[in-house]
């Protein structure tokens, strides 16, 4: 069957597009893009041209890491670091959102459909404001193990937006009814999530995280490793380290958890059908604690 299509002029794209959202909570209240040369409030005006390579090639990082992660994705910032910062501050503001996430990206930019980043007249960076009020979640969650490929090294240590493997590998849980899963390396220890950490409290109350040689470094996971040290004077951990783990010992700990900006802290009860620890809740030693001191 064929299907008929004209040319959409000016005038009927931006009525499409505003269409979508009549009568619709704004979802991002704000967007910044260099390519247009400012801040969008419109949502249907929130878009990146289909030339950029981010879109095409993949050819983009994104978020805390911009700076550095650039230099590896070989991408010359539009803008100096502190010209980025306002940038995202004015954005804020002219959210005039409360609660909820900032998200930014750097890309080669607009310029063609080729491989090389070589015909982009200059980079580009965008920027959102997503309004989504995030609560700790309580309520353990089931994981499996993947068997979606990491990623090498190079890339998994890098925030790009090459996320396929990610995206597989979080539909592989849900098409087996868990939440997310896990990664396991070549030489069978514990990496991490689709996009977020793992944080283990063994039986003789270790805090640990794998490390991150090979995976990516979050934030929040770093911030854990920052201020857990509390809880050890606490009493309630006996010490707080980065190590490797087998699948063997990581599921013979007391406590499992996955660790990322948005959770901050999610509870792990069992993972491939077998229970973690006793699977109660209520035993998770810094489940209402740690995640204020998280945010803190």
């Amino acid at each position: 069957m064929w299907l008929l299509l004209v040319a959409i002029g000016v005038n009927l794209l931006l009525s499409n597009l505003q269409e979508k959202w009549l009568g619709k909570p704004k979802p991002y209240p704000a967007m910044y893009s260099s390519v247009y040369g400012g801040i969008i409030l419109d949502p249907a005006m929130m878009v990146i041209p289909i030339d950029d390579h981010m879109v095409h090639r993949g050819h983009g990082v994104f978020d805390t890491a911009i700076v550095l992660d650039a230099s590896k994705a070989r991408i010359v910032s539009p803008f100096p670091k502190s010209t980025l910062r306002s940038i995202l501050v004015q954005l804020t503001a002219a959210s005039n959102c409360r609660k909820g996430t900032l998200r930014y990206w750097l890309s080669a930019g607009p310029g063609d459909f080729l491989l090389s980043p070589a015909g982009c007249p200059s980079s580009a960076f965008y920027a959102v404001v997503i309004d989504e009020d995030f609560s700790q979640c309580k309520e353990g969650v089931k994981v499996i193990t993947s068997k979606i490929p990491m990623k090498s090294p190079l890339f998994a240590t890098m925030k790009n937006v090459n996320y396929l493997p990610n995206v597989l590998a979080k539909m592989e849980a849900e098409d087996k009814g868990a939440f997310a899963s896990i990664w396991v390396d070549e030489e069978g220890y514990i990496a991490e999530g689709p996009n977020v950490n793992v944080a283990f409290i063994t039986r003789e109350k270790e805090l640990v995280l794998p490390v991150f040689d090979k995976i990516l470094s979050g934030c929040t996971a770093l911030r854990l490793l920052q201020l857990a040290p509390k809880l050890v004077e606490q009493g309630r951990l006996k010490s707080v380290r980065t190590g490797n783990l087998t699948v063997e010992e990581a599921k013979e700990s007391a406590e499992m958890m996955y660790v990322g900006s948005t959770l901050p802290l999610l509870p792990i009860i069992m993972w491939d059908e077998k229970p973690i620890g006793d699977g109660n809740l209520l035993q998770l030693l810094f489940l209402s604690y740690l995640p204020l001191v998280c945010l803190n």
